[in-house]
């Protein structure tokens, strides 16, 4: 299981613990925010991309953005292409609903945004559609090997 790799992957950092499990699905921003009582802004929502070699990389953003796509063709040179729910899953490992950026295949790029920094603490999933871990922004940089903090996003309309 997806959970499983992500806990083992970051057992390394010493933060494996902190890693939790619900009896209800966290696959949505709206969904892990009830789940977790918090607000759906804190939410780390992982999205993914493809890449125009082929690969993917996923932009993490706070759960009340979205992508800006013309951010994102100004940063990478290339439109915006979220990756079907079959490629999100064997690209990266996670299926979509628990995709994070930790535990990935290599060369699989993750790009942090601005948007998360309002926040002392985050909430990205890890590695499955009903589980959470919380996170300091400098944390989930080191953890998920990020290339960099980008503003990549604007907010949900």
């Amino acid at each position: 299981m997806s959970v499983e790799k992500v806990r083992n992957y970051l057992s390394a950092y010493g933060v494996s613990d902190r890693i939790r499990e619900f009896d209800v699905s966290s696959a949505t921003v709206e969904l892990a925010a009830a789940a977790l009582g918090t607000d759906g802004a804190r939410i780390a929502k992982t999205l993914s991309f493809a890449r125009k070699d082929g690969g993917c990389m996923l932009i993490v953003c706070a759960g009340d953005y979205k992508i800006d796509n013309r951010k994102f063709k100004d940063k990478f040179g290339f439109k915006a292409t979220m990756l079907s729910h079959e490629d999100a899953l064997a690209m990266t490992g996670h299926a979509v609903g628990g995709v994070c950026p930790f535990a990935l295949p290599t060369g699989v790029e993750v790009y942090l945004d601005i948007s998360m920094k309002r926040f002392e603490t985050v909430f990205p999933a890890a590695g499955s559609s009903n589980s959470a871990i919380e996170l300091s922004c400098d944390e989930l940089f080191e953890f998920s090997q990020a290339i960099s903090w980008e503003d990549l996003c604007k907010p949900r309309e």
